[in-house]
């Protein structure tokens, strides 16, 4: 239906697109090697996260953080194994290229083919800094706002809100993952309707926090 918001899998989109990669075809570097002995991991996957990124943030045992190529902060660059079909050598499956251009081809194809003005919402789980558990975040982003501002907005008080700009694609992504969920549902794609959106040109990255606003860093 005109409305109506299509929150797509991260996994069906990299699998369309290519973007597996088996790790026996990769070759180490020295500084993946240095960096795999510091925190338990495969030097092929390694190699592959560092190519993915643009900035280590974090490692140690176990964990690798990093700003991966298209802005995400994530562990591995958000390269994951996890519903990806292995057929000998073990096989990793990438983020898509870039996520926003994946959404509006999607929301372009499927505008054609149903005839309806439809938002697009790529969907990937994200751990949180200072938060335990990985929740749905939108990487990819086509006719739905990134953000709402509710600044200006009165509370039920009258008190004028200062600070509260809303992530709604975020929360979009976080809803439609209850449904999906991460291991065997076997749900690659939700629809939410209802949320009566305006129809807008706000791309994923305009999710992240500017570097010269981010205090932690």
């Amino acid at each position: 239906m005109d409305g109506d918001i299509l929150v797509v899998a991260q996994k069906i989109v990299s699998k369309a697109e290519g973007r597996q990669v088996r790790l026996s075809t990769i070759t180490v570097s020295p500084r993946a090697t240095e960096l795999a002995s510091t925190t338990d991991k495969d030097p092929r996957l390694v190699e592959l996260i560092l190519r993915e990124s643009r900035e280590v943030l974090r490692s140690r045992p176990g964990v690798l953080i990093v700003e991966d190529r298209r802005g995400f902060v994530c562990a591995n660059a958000g390269i994951d194994r996890s519903n990806v079909e292995q057929e000998g050598d073990e096989t990793v499956l990438l983020l898509p290229e870039d996520p926003d251009v994946s959404a509006r081809t999607l929301r372009e194809e499927l505008s054609v083919l149903t005839g309806k003005s439809i938002g697009v919402v790529i969907n990937d789980s994200h751990g949180r800094a200072w938060r335990e558990g990985t929740v749905g975040v939108a990487i990819g982003l086509a006719g739905v706002p990134a953000v709402i501002d509710r600044r200006g907005d009165t509370d039920l008080t009258g008190y004028e809100l200062q600070h509260t700009i809303i992530g709604i694609a975020d929360e979009i992504a976080a809803a439609a993952s209850l449904l999906m969920g991460p291991a065997d549902e076997g749900v690659p794609a939700v629809i939410v309707r209802g949320l009566q959106l305006s129809a807008s040109k706000d791309a994923a990255t305009d999710l992240q926090r500017r570097r010269n606003l981010d205090l932690f860093r």
